[in-house]
Order: structure tokens, then C-alpha cells, then sequence
């Protein structure tokens, strides 16, 4: 039965979020995405840091009232991997396969998907909103399981255990915090939805983000020096100021064009239809949120303690593998998009992701 209920509980758990989701309320924000049958700007429903908070509240009760042991994702987590596993299959195939080819083969559609911005009914619920939701509490739910395991193994936390998952939840409430800022993304103006993005959202974020974790909580403390941990954190939160200060700076920018960021008075250039910004964080590399994301995963791995542990490496290697070609591809629709004013940005701003270098 174990081996059963663990498959499910996934299942239970993201249902427990839609119904939070849809019902809770709610603040009505509206993207930067236009529908492509009206034209008009989307409006979302945006409740997830208090989706978040009640879900935390609703794992803590069962562990406080010992039906189940607080590290229970932990133990059924193969079991829990694979019904999550399974269910982002389900929805891939459901939401891709109904609807026209977009060109491609059928493979190139499930993976990358058919629709932009599938439709869901009166728009209570935004599937690319409801997909991030629902990943990002499964992975604070693991953080906290999983973290709770090492202690009840183990009588106390590890400082660098400590350490991962609170860098982690700090990802996750950060994101959730700012959901406004990435509804102006990448995933919300250019993806489609299809394997990538379901089944990645049901199952590979929750799970593979938690992999440091994964690696290092049955293991004794390798008693890491302060101040290197000091350090690791510190990568961190370089890798989150990159990151958030240039989604927030062109967030701004989106919303507010004449208004300065940190200070930063916006300096662009335009042809008399568009224009870029080209200065702050998006003068020292066109995808400078792209290398915070990258030394934000570094700083995951780097802090359980244990550096030859290869799955841990796994996080961070995922950001490049992710990030280089969604900065290629995203230069070719900037190119495309903006024509010669693009040439023009390219040579005032060279780099790619990392200043000087690449």
C-alpha cells in the first residue's frame, strides 16, 4: 500500500493546490502576453504566496498530529517521482495532442508543445500559472520533507543542509513573491505548452531541483567551515541580485518606461516604433538574469558539503544546458523582431550571459 499511496500523493497534493488556486483569493494582474484571437492583454489570477502558506500548513498537520512522519516525501520519494512522473505524461499528451500541428513532427509538438496559452474556461485558472504554482510548492514541500528526514536521522540539521534548503525556499517564495515580474518572461511570451513545460513543471521541478537535497540528507554532516558556506552564500545572493534586479529593471521598464530603477534612469534606443533598453543590468550582458540563475544553482550544489557528489552538479550543469540555448533562440526572435535596431544593441552590449567573457 505504501508503494501505492506514494505513487498518488503527488495526485492529492496538486489537486489540494488547484482547489486552493481556484478558490482563495486572488490579486487580477494583467501580462504582457496578448490573446492571439482578440488581441487584447491577458489577465491572470495571482494568489501564490498564500496558495504557498496554507499548503505548508496543511503538510505540517499530519505530521503534528503523527498520522504520517513529517519526512513521508522523503520516504515514498521514487514512488511519489513516478506518479508525478506519470501525470505530467497525462497532461503533455492531453494538451498538445487536440490541437492543429504547428508544423513541426508530432515528437517536436509533444516536447515543445502546440498552444502558447491554452484555453481554461473563464481564466480562474492560467495553465502556464497554474503549471509554475503547482511545481514550485511540490518542491518547498520536498525542501522541508526532505530536510526533516536529515534531522530525524541524524537529531540536528547540518549547517549546510541547513543552508541548501533554505536557499531553495528562498527560490521559491522569491518567485512566488514577484509572479507579477515573470508574467514580462520568456515562458510567458514565447513557450508553448507541452512536455517541456508540463510535464517539466509537474515533475522535473519539483523533483530535480530538490536533487542537492536528494544526494546529501542520509549522509553525516562534512562539517564545512563557516566561512566557506559564508561564501557559498554569498554566490547566491549575487546570483539573485543579477537575476531578480534585471527581470525587476525591465519588469519597470515594461510598465513604467520613464521610471528609474535603483536609481538607474532608463537609457535606450529606439527607431521610432521600438526601443530597448540598454543600460543597468541589460548593459553588461543581453541575458544577464541568466548567469544569476546559473551561479544561484552553483551555490545549491556547492552547499551541501559534499563536492563529489556528482548528482548535486547536475543542478547547476541543467542551467546551462537550459539557459545557452534559450539565449540563442531568444536572440533570433530579438532579431527577428527588431530588425536592425537589434545590430545596433548586439554592438553596444557584446556579451551574451557573462560580461566579458562569453
Amino acid at each position: 500500500m505504501t508503494k501505492l499511496f506514494g505513487f498518488f500523493t503527488p495526485w492529492v497534493i496538486y489537486g489540494v493546490i488547484t482547489i486552493l488556486h481556484y478558490y482563495l483569493p486572488a490579486r487580477r494582474v494583467v501580462g504582457y502576453v496578448r490573446d492571439s484571437q482578440t488581441g487584447e492583454l491577458l489577465k491572470y489570477r495571482l494568489n501564490g504566496i498564500l496558495v504557498l502558506i496554507i499548503s505548508i500548513a496543511l503538510w505540517f498537520l499530519p505530521g503534528y498530529l503523527g498520522w504520517v512522519s513529517f519526512d513521508w516525501l522523503y520516504l515514498i520519494r521514487w514512488y511519489s517521482l513516478a506518479g508525478a512522473s506519470a501525470l505530467g505524461l497525462i497532461f503533455s499528451f492531453v494538451i498538445v495532442l487536440p490541437y492543429p500541428s504547428t508544423g513541426k513532427s508530432w515528437i517536436a509538438d509533444l516536447f515543445l508543445g502546440r498552444l502558447e496559452n491554452p484555453p481554461s474556461g473563464n481564466r480562474q485558472i492560467d495553465v502556464k500559472i497554474w503549471l509554475y504554482l503547482v511545481g514550485a510548492i511540490m518542491l518547498q514541500l520536498n525542501v522541508l520533507s526532505f530536510t526533516a528526514h536529515h534531522y530525524l536521522v541524524f537529531g540536528k540539521i547540518a549547517p549546510g543542509i541547513l543552508l541548501c534548503g533554505a536557499m531553495l525556499t528562498f527560490f521559491i517564495w522569491d518567485y512566488l513573491t514577484f509572479e507579477s515580474v515573470h508574467l514580462y518572461t520568456y515562458d510567458f511570451f514565447a513557450e508553448r505548452v507541452g512536455l517541456k513545460l508540463g510535464w517539466g513543471c509537474l515533475t522535473f521541478y519539483p523533483y530535480f531541483y530538490s536533487i542537492a537535497l536528494w544526494s546529501a540528507v542520509s549522509l553525516q554532516d562534512p562539517d564545512t567551515p563557516t566561512w566557506l558556506l559564508f561564501c557559498f552564500l554569498l554566490i547566491f545572493i549575487l546570483g539573485w541580485g543579477l537575476s531578480r534586479g534585471a527581470n525587476l529593471q525591465k519588469y519597470y521598464f515594461k510598465t513604467h518606461p520613464e521610471r528609474s530603477f535603483l536609481g538607474i534612469k532608463p537609457e535606450i534606443i529606439a527607431d521610432g516604433n521600438m526601443k530597448l533598453l540598454v543600460n543597468g543590468f541589460w548593459g553588461f550582458s543581453r541575458h544577464i538574469n541568466y548567469l544569476g540563475e546559473i551561479l544561484m544553482g552553483l551555490a545549491v550544489a556547492l552547499s551541501i558539503g559534499y563536492p563529489g557528489r556528482i548528482w548535486a552538479w547536475f543542478y547547476p550543469l541543467y542551467y546551462i544546458l537550459l539557459l545557452i540555448p534559450r539565449q540563442m533562440d531568444d536572440d533570433r526572435r530579438c532579431s527577428s523582431r527588431y530588425g536592425n535596431l537589434w545590430k545596433i544593441y548586439t554592438k553596444k552590449v557584446n556579451y551574451r550571459i557573462i560580461p566579458y567573457l562569453y
